[in-house]
């Protein structure tokens, strides 16, 4: 009578058979979608930072439309802050506070947050990167002429000797940075596969709290579980105890209608009952403290939650398999996640591709040196080491001639676009595997519910018939003992399958991308 699946600490299948494991496909397609940022190691072209799109590649603007930027429903880090409960806690409530405030959801939103420093990190990579030098030094011997390049005119200023004259100091700065203007779209295709990042980022979240979401139904309706358990046993007890009560009547009336075997027998029922107690306060203690972690409750914090039946009022409302599969197919975000990679292996392959092209840029520097102990030189023809100023800008083209290394980077990545083409149609099987799957563990959990009800309703007939046959001295206790037991069976399995009942639609949810709720 107490929850049947024990609740990991981590994210986990919803169904840990074999059906369930090509649904990880996700995990393992999305966990090698590259980095956006650094798809393209070689864009840095120029000397300087990876070259931009410039008047031939596209106009640079702000986020693409439709990324997610910031972390708007950020979770708030694990041992903050948490408010009171103003009541017993309800399904809808504990899935909300579990999908915003696990501590898996706030690792998936820093996760987040990086990759929307890479997005604009690769949104960035066209700006120029100044190398600015600045220093000062000396001793500097003497060095003076007359200014135009001719021969000292100093005694000091000859070298040779150890008459360095009148020392002083030099102070220096220099400075280059190259602004990429076409790269034969080098950097539009980055930018386009650093956009790819946040989508991978937010779909990734949206599986964990999709994880989280699942594990606080199945906590909430183990609880309901441990808790209906407890009030059947109960009822069992109170009835046996009356039996028994009336089997010690009998005895000390010397009635043959019971004997001491029959003691005997009902205590040992008895005792089996107690046991199932034992396990039930246990699955309702392990369920009660698997609900305080997922609603990251605090330790002074008290946790109540709702009383609710597990057997549903009205028929299950299941939509067929085409329905679930399609509703996969769009709402799943591993889905959405391995799209996005396939778009940034695809850009990142361009990229290899264009790498074979020079690129264009405009370079500019600027060289400033004075020293105290030195004559500036006025000709330009004539050499100053001591005090230049010189600056320029000019257009210049680089590139690189290892074609071997770009052959192989190339291949690379087509390989590793290959790969996750594959990774895309393994993870759409495993997904249609997996919704066929809960489809029909949730049809075959309903028709057993529907069978069991109907059983315990026919036990419990049964029940107060052998007890009313037995109060009145025209029934016998194995009769007695055959009903009840036949009760505490279909009692138990009822509320079973009625909880299987309740994580099969919260797990239909969790399949088909929607959110368990309280009223599936």
């Amino acid at each position: 009578t107490g929850p049947r699946t024990p609740l990991p600490l981590g994210p986990a299948t919803v169904n840990p058979g074999q059906a369930a494991e090509p649904g990880n496909a996700a995990q393992r397609a999305t966990t090698g979608t590259p980095k956006p940022a650094s798809a393209t190691p070689d864009a840095q072209d120029l000397g300087t930072s990876p070259i931009a799109p410039g008047s031939g590649d596209g106009a640079r603007g702000d986020l693409t439309p439709g990324i997610p930027r910031g972390a708007p429903e950020e979770a708030p880090a694990p041992g903050g802050a948490t408010r009171k409960a103003k009541g017993p806690i309800t399904l809808a409530e504990l899935v909300t506070r579990a999908r915003t405030q696990d501590a898996r959801v706030a690792e998936a939103t820093a996760e987040l947050r990086k990759f929307q420093a890479l997005y604009d990190q690769a949104r960035w990579a066209w700006f120029p990167k100044f190398e600015i030098t600045l220093g000062a030094g000396g001793p500097i011997p003497e060095a003076r002429n007359n200014g135009l390049g001719g021969p000292p005119t100093t005694e000091a200023s000859l070298e040779g000797d150890w008459n360095f004259g009148k020392v002083g100091v030099t102070v220096f700065s220099t400075a280059n940075a190259v602004l990429p203007l076409y790269t034969f779209g080098k950097l539009t295709a980055l930018e386009k596969a650093g956009a790819q990042g946040p989508i991978v980022g937010a779909a990734l979240r949206e599986r964990v709290r999709a994880e989280a979401g699942f594990q606080a139904a199945q906590a909430y309706y183990g609880y309901q579980l441990a808790r209906a358990g407890l009030k059947q046993l109960e009822d069992v007890s109170k009835r046996l105890k009356d039996a028994g009560d009336k089997i010690d009547a009998l005895l000390k009336e010397d009635s043959d209608q019971v004997s001491k075997t029959d003691t005997y027998k009902l205590g040992y029922f008895r005792q089996l009952v107690e046991a199932q107690r034992a396990t039930a306060v246990q699955g309702e203690q392990f369920a009660l403290t698997a609900i305080r972690l997922l609603a990251s409750a605090g330790p002074d914090e008290q946790v109540e939650v709702v009383t609710e039946d597990l057997p549903l009022q009205g028929d299950v409302n299941m939509p067929d398999l085409d329905t679930s599969l399609k509703q996969a197919n769009e709402r799943r975000p591993e889905l959405k996640a391995i799209a996005a990679g396939i778009i940034a292996r695809e850009q990142e392959v361009l990229i290899r591709e264009r790498s074979y092209y020079p690129d264009l840029g405009l370079a500019g520097f600027y060289d400033l040196r004075w020293t105290s102990s030195a004559t500036r030189q006025r000709s330009p023809f004539a050499y100053d080491a001591y005090n230049d100023r010189t600056a320029g800008v000019g257009l210049v083209v680089r590139g690189t001639f290892d074609i071997p290394i770009k052959d192989a980077q190339l291949e690379q990545a087509r390989a590793e676009l290959d790969k996750m083409h594959a990774q895309e149609l393994t993870l759409k099987a495993g997904i249609q595997l997996e919704v066929t799957q809960v489809q029909s563990q949730l049809a075959a959990a309903y028709a057993r519910a529907k069978s069991f009800t109907e059983a315990e309703k026919n036990a419990k007939r049964w029940a107060t018939a052998a007890y009313a046959a037995f109060d009145l001295g025209t029934g016998d206790t194995r009769e007695l003992v055959d009903a009840f037991t036949a009760l505490a069976q279909a009692s138990a399995e009822r509320g079973k399958s009625w909880h299987d009942v309740r994580v099969g639609l919260a797990s239909l949810a969790r399949v088909t991308g929607a959110v368990p709720g309280g009223d599936e």
